[in-house]
């Protein structure tokens, strides 16, 4: 982004300054804005890239006293109070107001895109060791992981403890009241449904906390010879089908909440209860996070009574849509394969199997933060692309 600048000036009695680049087009940024994100060491702390000054001291309503083009790479601005400020052409044009500007920063910062898909899904394989050694590869892990929501990586030890050295690699894995890692076996009086040999139907997990955790790491240590087949659906594909078949139905699962609640003894003993709604929505009514147990849904249903026959006729068309044939990709996992997946997008679940003398099936499993991911994502894209 090598571009220089053309012209500086203020406009709308000093409110605004625009620039004129060499390409000809023009960028417009309100000098409020451009008041508070001076870079100057009294207004920002390089070292922590963060701010310092006080939103108290900033003038909402400031303008420009003076305004100059010092060199086609930079603008300096002086202020009423006399305080100077200069702003790099490069820095500018990043954050540009422009529409086209701010989708490229969203696209650069966060990866939005998603690549939906049902029956048909070509999942995603890499090898764990790579992942582990090499930055381009878990480069490309993690960007699959982001945009399919579904990467499984192969030739990992069969023995617990392979999650620890992944959630290392990405930074840490997420705590919860299940352990820093858990182990997905049939089990005497199981706290967990997933600790029996019964078939579990398509949920997310966790959503009986505030913030579910975003990502999932299940390693497979011993699989069973028949039976225990996994099976995975986006949650994303199917809330877009629903919204289009059913608009109403789709209107009550992401405006309703409903109780979640998990109550017993694990890594400590815990009772946790929350509110969610089943498809979570952005601005645009676009779903971005799937919250559906039916396991630990509560028998505790907070909404007036003459509106629970309609949701649950719309949970209902919602699960038939996750259960077709259509959207739903079965696949078995081997010994030493971790199949690692979007939480928030991509429910799971398992066909059941035989209970034996011994455990006959073991998986180990973890979850990491979307925060943690994205931030690990960020940092190799940098690496790799050898971006500043």
């Amino acid at each position: 982004m090598d571009l220089g600048i053309q012209k500086v000036e203020v406009f709308d009695a000093g409110h605004f300054v625009r620039v004129e680049w060499e390409d000809g087009n023009k960028s417009c940024y309100p000098c409020v804005w451009l008041r508070d994100n001076c870079q100057c060491p009294h207004c920002f702390l390089h070292s922590a890239r963060a701010r310092k000054l006080l939103f108290e001291d900033l003038d909402v309503n400031i303008v420009v006293k003076e305004v100059a083009l010092a060199d086609r790479k930079k603008i300096s601005i002086t202020w009423p109070d006399e305080h100077a400020s200069e702003y790099e052409a490069e820095w500018l044009k990043k954050r540009c107001f422009s529409e086209e500007a701010r989708a490229e920063m969203r696209e650069d910062l966060f990866l939005p895109e998603h690549q939906y898909w049902g029956s048909e899904l070509q999942l995603p394989k890499m090898p764990f060791e790579e992942i582990m050694s090499n930055d381009e590869s878990a480069y490309k892990w993690l960007c699959t992981l982001k945009k399919v929501g579904i990467v499984l990586l192969t030739g990992a030890a069969t023995t617990q403890g392979e999650l620890i050295k992944l959630g290392n690699r990405i930074g840490f894995l997420r705590l919860t009241f299940y352990g820093p890692t858990w182990q997905v076996q049939d089990k005497a009086d199981a706290n967990n449904v997933a600790y029996t040999t019964g078939k579990l139907c398509f949920h997310t997990d966790y959503p009986v906390l505030q913030h579910p955790p975003g990502v999932q790491l299940l390693h497979c240590i011993k699989q069973t010879a028949a039976g225990g087949e996994s099976e995975v659906v986006d949650g994303f594909h199917v809330a877009n089908k629903l919204k289009k078949q059913n608009p109403q139905a789709y209107q009550i699962l992401s405006s309703t909440t409903v109780d979640y609640t998990d109550v017993g003894v694990d890594y400590c003993d815990f009772a946790v209860q929350c509110k969610q709604r089943i498809i979570d929505v952005d601005s645009r009514g676009q779903a971005v996070r799937i919250n559906y147990n039916n396991a630990t849904r509560d028998t505790v249903f907070d909404i007036p009574v003459e509106k629970v026959r309609s949701f649950y006729k719309a949970l209902k068309e919602f699960d038939d849509l996750l259960n077709s044939t259509e959207h739903k990709f079965t696949y078995k996992l081997k010994p030493g394969d971790i199949v690692t997946f979007d939480n928030w997008r991509v429910l799971h679940g398992r066909q059941s199997y035989q209970s034996g003398s011994e455990v006959t099936r073991h998986l180990e499993g973890a979850y990491a933060d979307w925060d943690v991911v994205m931030s690990r994502l960020r940092i190799l894209r940098k690496k790799v692309l050898k971006r500043d």
